[in-house]
């Protein structure tokens, strides 16, 4: 699938969304500021990532964390995974969130976030006076077991 994207004026210098492996779901994205950003622990920033994208009809983007960031620093995003609708021409922007005990830095450059280009599906409500019995039923959280036992 080849798709639209538009490099911000300043930004050329920053890698396209790319692919880091042949098996990747996700595209890195990279942060497109132009000094270092701290965030102290517990702070949450906006992060541009220099670019805007044209997603046909029928398709979102997803930006989603990147789990080496949250694994060694508490780096997380606030609203994840992040929804790109095809109709959106903005900027791509990240909202990181410092979940960890010590300052982190973002520098220009950093992947900070992961896109993933997925189809949706529509959906037209059929409203009905009772719901198709499961074995599961109305279970919900921890419903089917805890792990560990």
């Amino acid at each position: 699938m080849q798709l639209p994207i538009y490099q911000e004026p300043g930004h050329e210098d920053l890698p396209l969304p790319a692919y880091a492996t042949p098996g990747a779901a996700g595209m890195d994205l990279h942060a497109a500021v132009t000094e270092t950003v701290t965030l102290l622990p517990g702070e949450r920033r906006l992060i541009p990532t220099g670019i805007r994208i044209a997603l046909p009809d029928g398709f979102e983007a997803q930006v989603r964390p990147r789990s080496g960031l949250a694994l060694r620093y508490g780096i997380g995003m606030v609203n994840a995974p992040g929804t790109i609708d095809s109709d959106y021409r903005g900027p791509v922007g990240v909202l990181l969130v410092n979940l960890g005990h010590t300052s982190f830095s973002v520098h220009r450059g950093d992947r900070i976030a992961q896109l993933v280009v997925a189809p949706i599906t529509r959906v037209v409500w059929d409203r009905v006076s009772a719901l198709p019995e499961t074995t599961r039923g109305e279970g919900g959280f921890g419903s089917t077991g805890a792990a560990g036992g």
